[in-house]
Protein backbone atom coordinates (compact mmCIF):
# COMPACT_ATOMS: atom_id res chain seq x y z
CA UNK A 1 0.00 0.00 0.00
CA UNK A 2 1.43 3.39 -1.02
CA UNK A 3 2.03 5.79 1.89
CA UNK A 4 0.10 9.07 1.90
CA UNK A 5 1.62 12.51 2.25
CA UNK A 6 -0.14 13.11 5.57
CA UNK A 7 1.66 10.21 7.23
CA UNK A 8 5.17 10.01 8.71
CA UNK A 9 7.05 6.72 8.96
CA UNK A 10 7.49 5.52 12.55
CA UNK A 11 11.25 5.05 11.97
CA UNK A 12 11.77 8.66 10.84
CA UNK A 13 14.25 10.70 12.87
CA UNK A 14 15.45 14.27 12.49
CA UNK A 15 18.84 14.99 14.05
CA UNK A 16 18.51 11.79 16.08
CA UNK A 17 15.03 12.52 17.46
CA UNK A 18 11.83 10.69 16.48
CA UNK A 19 8.86 12.84 15.46
CA UNK A 20 5.26 12.10 14.58
CA UNK A 21 3.28 14.00 11.97
CA UNK A 22 1.76 16.12 14.75
CA UNK A 23 5.14 16.76 16.43
CA UNK A 24 6.60 18.18 13.23
CA UNK A 25 4.31 21.21 13.38
CA UNK A 26 6.06 22.35 16.57
CA UNK A 27 9.47 21.66 15.01
CA UNK A 28 8.50 23.75 11.98
CA UNK A 29 7.39 26.72 14.09
CA UNK A 30 10.56 26.49 16.17
CA UNK A 31 12.79 26.46 13.09
CA UNK A 32 10.99 29.44 11.55
CA UNK A 33 11.00 31.47 14.76
CA UNK A 34 14.39 30.64 16.26
CA UNK A 35 16.46 28.76 13.68
CA UNK A 36 19.27 29.79 11.39
CA UNK A 37 18.40 30.66 7.79
CA UNK A 38 18.73 27.08 6.52
CA UNK A 39 16.57 25.85 9.42
CA UNK A 40 14.01 28.57 8.72
CA UNK A 41 13.77 27.32 5.11
CA UNK A 42 13.21 23.80 6.43
CA UNK A 43 10.55 25.06 8.83
CA UNK A 44 8.72 26.94 6.08
CA UNK A 45 8.66 23.83 3.91
CA UNK A 46 7.40 21.67 6.78
CA UNK A 47 4.59 24.16 7.43
CA UNK A 48 3.62 23.90 3.75
CA UNK A 49 3.88 20.10 3.88
CA UNK A 50 1.71 19.88 7.00
CA UNK A 51 -1.07 22.24 5.88
CA UNK A 52 -4.43 21.13 4.51
CA UNK A 53 -3.52 21.57 0.85
CA UNK A 54 -2.61 18.58 -1.33
CA UNK A 55 0.05 20.61 -3.17
CA UNK A 56 2.98 22.93 -2.53
CA UNK A 57 4.31 25.86 -4.56
CA UNK A 58 7.94 25.54 -5.68
CA UNK A 59 10.08 27.88 -7.77
CA UNK A 60 11.89 26.46 -10.80
CA UNK A 61 15.68 26.80 -10.85
CA UNK A 62 15.80 29.58 -13.44
CA UNK A 63 18.79 28.10 -15.29
CA UNK A 64 17.16 28.65 -18.69
CA UNK A 65 14.93 31.59 -17.85
CA UNK A 66 13.28 33.53 -15.06
CA UNK A 67 12.41 31.33 -12.06
CA UNK A 68 8.68 30.74 -11.91
CA UNK A 69 6.40 29.27 -9.26
CA UNK A 70 4.76 25.94 -10.09
CA UNK A 71 2.36 23.73 -8.16
CA UNK A 72 3.50 20.21 -7.27
CA UNK A 73 1.16 17.57 -5.90
CA UNK A 74 2.30 16.28 -2.51
CA UNK A 75 1.44 12.70 -3.42
CA UNK A 76 3.68 13.03 -6.48
CA UNK A 77 6.52 13.94 -4.11
CA UNK A 78 5.73 10.84 -2.05
CA UNK A 79 5.78 8.71 -5.21
CA UNK A 80 9.13 10.21 -6.19
CA UNK A 81 10.55 9.41 -2.75
CA UNK A 82 9.37 5.80 -3.01
CA UNK A 83 10.89 5.42 -6.50
CA UNK A 84 14.25 6.69 -5.20
CA UNK A 85 14.03 4.38 -2.20
CA UNK A 86 13.31 1.39 -4.44
CA UNK A 87 16.13 2.23 -6.87
CA UNK A 88 18.75 2.63 -4.14
CA UNK A 89 17.35 -0.04 -1.84
CA UNK A 90 16.93 2.45 1.04
CA UNK A 91 15.46 0.87 4.16
CA UNK A 92 13.77 2.24 7.31
CA UNK A 93 16.46 3.22 9.79
CA UNK A 94 19.07 4.03 7.13
CA UNK A 95 21.02 7.21 7.90
CA UNK A 96 20.89 10.13 5.46
CA UNK A 97 22.75 13.45 5.37
CA UNK A 98 20.91 16.62 4.34
CA UNK A 99 23.30 19.34 3.08
CA UNK A 100 21.20 21.08 0.38
CA UNK A 101 19.16 24.31 0.72
CA UNK A 102 15.52 23.45 1.43
CA UNK A 103 14.40 26.48 -0.56
CA UNK A 104 14.79 24.31 -3.69
CA UNK A 105 13.08 21.08 -4.71
CA UNK A 106 16.19 18.90 -4.15
CA UNK A 107 16.44 19.96 -0.52
CA UNK A 108 12.70 19.58 0.03
CA UNK A 109 12.78 16.07 -1.37
CA UNK A 110 15.49 14.96 1.05
CA UNK A 111 13.03 15.78 3.85
CA UNK A 112 10.17 13.98 2.10
CA UNK A 113 12.30 10.86 1.51
CA UNK A 114 13.22 10.75 5.18
CA UNK A 115 9.62 11.19 6.39
CA UNK A 116 8.15 8.68 3.95
CA UNK A 117 10.91 6.02 3.90
CA UNK A 118 11.70 6.19 7.61
CA UNK A 119 15.24 7.48 7.28
CA UNK A 120 17.29 8.99 10.10
CA UNK A 121 18.11 12.42 8.66
CA UNK A 122 20.91 14.65 9.97
CA UNK A 123 20.82 18.33 9.03
CA UNK A 124 23.96 20.39 8.35
CA UNK A 125 24.41 23.92 7.06
CA UNK A 126 24.13 23.78 3.22
CA UNK A 127 27.48 25.34 2.33
CA UNK A 128 29.66 24.57 -0.69
CA UNK A 129 31.87 22.54 1.67
CA UNK A 130 29.44 20.77 4.01
CA UNK A 131 30.77 20.04 7.49
CA UNK A 132 29.47 16.81 8.98
CA UNK A 133 30.47 14.21 11.54
CA UNK A 134 32.84 11.85 9.72
CA UNK A 135 32.57 9.30 12.53
CA UNK A 136 29.01 8.61 11.38
CA UNK A 137 28.55 6.29 8.41
CA UNK A 138 25.73 7.54 6.21
CA UNK A 139 23.78 5.44 3.72
CA UNK A 140 22.57 8.24 1.44
CA UNK A 141 23.18 11.90 0.56
CA UNK A 142 22.40 14.35 -2.25
CA UNK A 143 24.93 17.00 -3.32
CA UNK A 144 25.69 19.43 -6.10
CA UNK A 145 28.99 18.83 -7.98
CA UNK A 146 30.87 21.60 -6.18
CA UNK A 147 29.93 20.16 -2.78
CA UNK A 148 31.19 16.75 -3.87
CA UNK A 149 34.39 18.33 -5.19
CA UNK A 150 34.98 19.99 -1.82
CA UNK A 151 34.13 16.84 0.16
CA UNK A 152 36.42 14.30 -1.50
CA UNK A 153 38.43 13.86 1.69
CA UNK A 154 35.39 13.22 3.90
CA UNK A 155 32.63 11.66 1.82
CA UNK A 156 34.03 8.12 1.97
CA UNK A 157 31.80 7.80 5.02
CA UNK A 158 28.72 8.08 2.77
CA UNK A 159 27.68 4.84 1.04
CA UNK A 160 25.65 6.34 -1.83
CA UNK A 161 25.77 9.92 -3.14
CA UNK A 162 23.52 11.37 -5.81
CA UNK A 163 24.80 14.46 -7.62
CA UNK A 164 22.58 16.90 -9.50
CA UNK A 165 21.92 20.56 -10.27
CA UNK A 166 24.69 20.70 -12.89
CA UNK A 167 26.74 18.34 -15.04
CA UNK A 168 29.62 16.47 -13.41
CA UNK A 169 32.90 17.43 -15.10
CA UNK A 170 35.37 14.89 -16.47
CA UNK A 171 37.94 16.09 -13.94
CA UNK A 172 35.61 15.41 -11.01
CA UNK A 173 34.62 12.02 -12.44
CA UNK A 174 38.30 11.10 -12.53
CA UNK A 175 38.81 12.13 -8.90
CA UNK A 176 35.86 10.11 -7.56
CA UNK A 177 37.10 6.82 -9.04
CA UNK A 178 39.13 6.24 -5.88
CA UNK A 179 36.21 6.83 -3.51
CA UNK A 180 34.55 4.02 -1.59
CA UNK A 181 31.24 5.86 -2.01
CA UNK A 182 29.06 4.90 -4.95
CA UNK A 183 28.33 8.14 -6.83
CA UNK A 184 25.42 8.65 -9.22
CA UNK A 185 24.73 11.54 -11.57
CA UNK A 186 21.04 12.42 -11.76
CA UNK A 187 18.77 13.82 -14.45
CA UNK A 188 15.71 15.80 -13.48
CA UNK A 189 14.11 19.17 -12.89
CA UNK A 190 11.62 20.86 -10.60
CA UNK A 191 8.74 19.80 -12.85
CA UNK A 192 9.71 16.13 -12.49
CA UNK A 193 9.99 16.41 -8.67
CA UNK A 194 13.82 16.16 -8.86
CA UNK A 195 15.45 13.22 -10.62
CA UNK A 196 13.70 10.74 -12.89
CA UNK A 197 16.87 9.04 -14.13
CA UNK A 198 20.21 7.92 -12.69
CA UNK A 199 23.70 7.19 -14.05
CA UNK A 200 26.41 5.62 -11.91
CA UNK A 201 29.75 7.37 -12.48
CA UNK A 202 32.21 5.38 -10.34
CA UNK A 203 32.74 1.95 -8.74
CA UNK A 204 31.00 0.26 -11.66
CA UNK A 205 31.86 -3.23 -10.47
CA UNK A 206 31.39 -2.59 -6.74
CA UNK A 207 27.66 -1.91 -6.57
CA UNK A 208 26.44 -5.43 -5.90
CA UNK A 209 22.88 -4.26 -5.28
CA UNK A 210 22.45 -2.61 -8.68
CA UNK A 211 24.87 -4.76 -10.75
CA UNK A 212 25.93 -1.74 -12.80
CA UNK A 213 28.53 -2.26 -15.53
CA UNK A 214 30.64 0.46 -17.24
CA UNK A 215 28.60 0.05 -20.42
CA UNK A 216 25.30 0.49 -18.61
CA UNK A 217 26.69 3.50 -16.77
CA UNK A 218 27.34 5.41 -20.01
CA UNK A 219 23.71 6.51 -20.16
CA UNK A 220 20.88 7.38 -17.81
CA UNK A 221 18.50 4.73 -16.51
CA UNK A 222 15.01 5.82 -15.49
CA UNK A 223 13.50 5.25 -12.07
CA UNK A 224 10.61 2.78 -11.64
CA UNK A 225 7.36 3.75 -13.44
CA UNK A 226 9.13 6.30 -15.66
CA UNK A 227 9.56 5.90 -19.42
CA UNK A 228 11.02 8.21 -22.06
CA UNK A 229 10.75 8.97 -25.76
CA UNK A 230 11.71 11.75 -28.20
CA UNK A 231 9.68 14.42 -29.95
CA UNK A 232 10.21 15.59 -33.55
CA UNK A 233 13.09 17.84 -32.42
CA UNK A 234 14.92 14.93 -30.81
CA UNK A 235 14.12 16.27 -27.33
CA UNK A 236 13.28 14.12 -24.33
CA UNK A 237 9.64 13.42 -23.52
CA UNK A 238 9.02 12.03 -20.03
CA UNK A 239 6.07 9.80 -19.18
CA UNK A 240 5.84 9.58 -15.38
CA UNK A 241 2.16 9.10 -14.47
CA UNK A 242 2.89 8.94 -10.74
CA UNK A 243 4.59 12.33 -10.91
CA UNK A 244 2.63 14.18 -13.57
CA UNK A 245 -0.72 13.50 -15.25
CA UNK A 246 0.57 14.95 -18.53
CA UNK A 247 3.74 13.96 -20.36
CA UNK A 248 6.60 16.37 -19.73
CA UNK A 249 8.19 17.75 -22.90
CA UNK A 250 11.71 19.02 -22.31
CA UNK A 251 14.23 21.04 -24.31
CA UNK A 252 16.94 18.44 -23.67
CA UNK A 253 18.33 16.76 -26.78
CA UNK A 254 18.87 13.06 -26.16
CA UNK A 255 19.63 9.74 -27.80
CA UNK A 256 17.20 7.08 -26.61
CA UNK A 257 18.40 3.48 -26.41
CA UNK A 258 15.13 2.15 -25.03
CA UNK A 259 12.08 3.47 -23.21
CA UNK A 260 14.13 3.40 -19.99
CA UNK A 261 17.62 4.44 -21.15
CA UNK A 262 18.95 7.58 -22.79
CA UNK A 263 22.07 9.68 -23.34
CA UNK A 264 21.91 13.43 -22.74
CA UNK A 265 23.37 15.46 -25.64
CA UNK A 266 22.66 19.05 -24.65
CA UNK A 267 20.01 21.76 -24.57
CA UNK A 268 17.93 22.39 -27.70
CA UNK A 269 18.06 26.13 -26.98
CA UNK A 270 21.88 26.00 -26.90
CA UNK A 271 22.37 24.26 -30.26
CA UNK A 272 24.41 26.40 -32.69
CA UNK A 273 23.67 26.36 -36.42
CA UNK A 274 26.86 27.53 -38.11
CA UNK A 275 26.70 27.43 -41.89
CA UNK A 276 24.07 24.68 -41.77
CA UNK A 277 26.15 22.56 -39.37
CA UNK A 278 24.60 21.81 -35.98
CA UNK A 279 27.06 22.12 -33.11
CA UNK A 280 26.34 20.98 -29.54
CA UNK A 281 28.03 23.32 -27.00
CA UNK A 282 27.85 20.81 -24.15
CA UNK A 283 29.71 18.19 -26.21
CA UNK A 284 32.47 20.66 -27.11
CA UNK A 285 32.68 21.76 -23.47
CA UNK A 286 33.17 18.16 -22.38
CA UNK A 287 36.17 17.87 -24.71
CA UNK A 288 37.71 21.07 -23.30
CA UNK A 289 36.95 20.43 -19.62
CA UNK A 290 40.31 18.95 -18.69
CA UNK A 291 42.26 21.69 -20.47
CA UNK A 292 40.64 24.69 -18.76
CA UNK A 293 41.51 26.24 -15.40
CA UNK A 294 38.69 28.80 -15.43
CA UNK A 295 34.97 28.28 -15.81
CA UNK A 296 33.79 28.67 -19.39
CA UNK A 297 31.03 27.87 -21.83
CA UNK A 298 30.57 27.62 -25.59
CA UNK A 299 28.09 29.98 -27.27
CA UNK A 300 27.60 31.85 -30.53
CA UNK A 301 27.31 35.32 -32.03
CA UNK A 302 25.57 36.48 -35.19
CA UNK A 303 27.57 36.11 -38.42
CA UNK A 304 26.73 37.51 -41.85
CA UNK A 305 27.41 34.36 -43.90
CA UNK A 306 27.37 31.52 -41.34
CA UNK A 307 24.30 32.69 -39.47
CA UNK A 308 25.98 31.87 -36.15
CA UNK A 309 29.67 31.84 -35.27
CA UNK A 310 31.10 29.70 -32.48
CA UNK A 311 32.65 31.59 -29.54
CA UNK A 312 34.07 30.69 -26.12
CA UNK A 313 33.22 32.71 -23.02
CA UNK A 314 35.70 32.64 -20.10
CA UNK A 315 35.15 33.63 -16.48
CA UNK A 316 38.38 35.60 -16.34
CA UNK A 317 39.92 39.05 -16.64
CA UNK A 318 41.75 37.92 -19.79
CA UNK A 319 40.53 36.37 -23.03
CA UNK A 320 43.93 34.87 -23.89
CA UNK A 321 44.25 31.09 -24.27
CA UNK A 322 47.04 28.98 -25.75
CA UNK A 323 45.92 27.46 -29.03
CA UNK A 324 47.03 24.05 -27.76
CA UNK A 325 43.89 24.21 -25.61
CA UNK A 326 41.86 23.36 -28.68
CA UNK A 327 43.84 20.32 -29.80
CA UNK A 328 41.47 17.41 -30.16
CA UNK A 329 38.54 19.51 -31.35
CA UNK A 330 37.17 19.04 -34.85
CA UNK A 331 37.70 21.90 -37.31
CA UNK A 332 34.21 23.29 -36.86
CA UNK A 333 34.29 22.90 -33.07
CA UNK A 334 37.11 25.39 -32.57
CA UNK A 335 35.88 28.78 -31.27
CA UNK A 336 36.47 31.63 -33.67
CA UNK A 337 36.65 34.23 -30.88
CA UNK A 338 37.23 34.22 -27.12
CA UNK A 339 35.49 36.62 -24.73
CA UNK A 340 36.12 37.19 -21.03
CA UNK A 341 33.62 38.03 -18.29
CA UNK A 342 34.82 38.82 -14.78
CA UNK A 343 31.96 36.92 -13.16
CA UNK A 344 29.28 34.69 -14.72
CA UNK A 345 25.67 35.35 -13.81
CA UNK A 346 24.24 32.41 -11.84
CA UNK A 347 20.95 31.16 -10.49
CA UNK A 348 20.58 31.01 -6.68
CA UNK A 349 21.46 27.30 -6.92
CA UNK A 350 24.74 28.02 -8.73
CA UNK A 351 23.85 27.21 -12.35
CA UNK A 352 25.39 29.44 -15.02
CA UNK A 353 22.81 31.60 -16.80
CA UNK A 354 24.29 31.60 -20.27
CA UNK A 355 21.93 34.06 -21.96
CA UNK A 356 22.16 36.64 -19.19
CA UNK A 357 25.95 36.28 -19.10
CA UNK A 358 26.11 36.79 -22.88
CA UNK A 359 24.11 40.00 -22.47
CA UNK A 360 27.05 41.43 -20.52
CA UNK A 361 29.14 41.19 -23.69
CA UNK A 362 26.70 43.20 -25.81
CA UNK A 363 27.51 41.10 -28.89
Amino acid sequence: MTPKYNKVHNRFKLNGVSYTYEDLMEVAYSFVKEGELYESNIGEFLLDWLDQNDFIIVNTSGSTGTPKPISINKQAMVNSAIATGDFFNLKPGDKALHCLPSSFIAGKMMLVRAMILGLELDLVIPTLQPEFNTKIHYDFCAMIPLQLQNSLNTCDHIKKIIVGGASVSKALKTKIQKLNSNVYETYGMTETVTHIAIKQINNFNNDKERHISPVEASYFQTLPDVSVSQDERGCLVINAPKLSKAKIITNDLVKCFSKNEFEWLGRYDNVINSGGLKLFPEKIEAKLQDRMDNRFFIASKAHETLGEQLILVLESDSNTLDQSTFLGLDKFEKPKEIYAVERFIETPSGKIQRKKTLELLDL
